[in-house]
């Protein structure tokens, strides 16, 4: 017989701080599958403009080994995945209190995620009122179409014309999906794989434009 039962467990997430004058709108992003908060931190730091907002990566609370032995993390498993989704909403939630009592932020907020953390940050944003939601090569998740706690913002998403797993039809049926439940939604499509590219980052830049104006 198949039990579960809650354990505490604890969470890393990694903040930079802006060289400018508080208060700082936040954006928050959420890693890709085998890669570490670290690993997102270091791509938001290359979005034009980000210098001026408090940058937090949160990291997937469950992590293990790469063949080079180095610490990367998962978001979920098909395993209890209801319990788990629940789980890292609240998680969120905790970081989200935790940095704005610790660092002196602007009401805005924008939520990142790449690849499975795109998933998260889709969830984030469906339950944490946002100005902004970027999304490189993911897909959103049904639970965020069947409902959402607050409206979602608006939404960039990305896709290279090589990826392979976020492909075009999955574009298609994503923004479908999300017109149905009222998002507005704009696309950037560049020449690429299942990657970060400087087409769709300088779209990540026009959008935080966008969100401060």
């Amino acid at each position: 017989m198949h039990f579960t039962i809650e354990a505490r467990t604890h969470g890393r997430y990694l903040v930079r701080v802006p060289a400018t004058a508080p208060p700082w709108p936040l954006l928050v992003g959420f890693h890709g599958y085998a890669e570490n908060a670290a690993d997102h931190l270091s791509a938001l730091t290359t979005i034009p403009g980000t210098e001026q907002w408090l940058l937090v990566a949160i990291q997937a609370l469950h992590p293990f080994y790469t063949r080079k032995e180095q610490v990367v993390a998962s978001w979920m498993t098909r395993d209890d995945r209801e319990l788990a989704i629940a789980d890292n909403i609240d998680y969120v939630g905790r970081v989200l209190e935790r940095v704005r009592q610790e660092h002196r932020t602007r009401p805005t907020l924008v939520f990142s995620g790449f690849s499975q953390g795109g998933a998260m940050a889709y969830r984030a944003a469906a339950h944490y009122r946002a100005d902004g939601l970027i999304i490189l090569a993911a897909d959103v998740p049904p639970d965020v179409i069947a409902q959402q706690r607050v409206p979602l913002p608006p939404v960039l998403i990305g896709r290279g014309v090589k990826d392979e797993w976020y492909t075009e039809a999955k574009e298609a049926a994503d923004v479908a999906a999300l017109a149905k439940i009222g998002a507005h939604v704009e696309a950037c499509v560049f020449d690429g794989a299942h990657e970060w590219t400087d087409v769709f980052r300088a779209a990540a830049a026009e959008m935080l434009r966008r969100v401060l104006r």
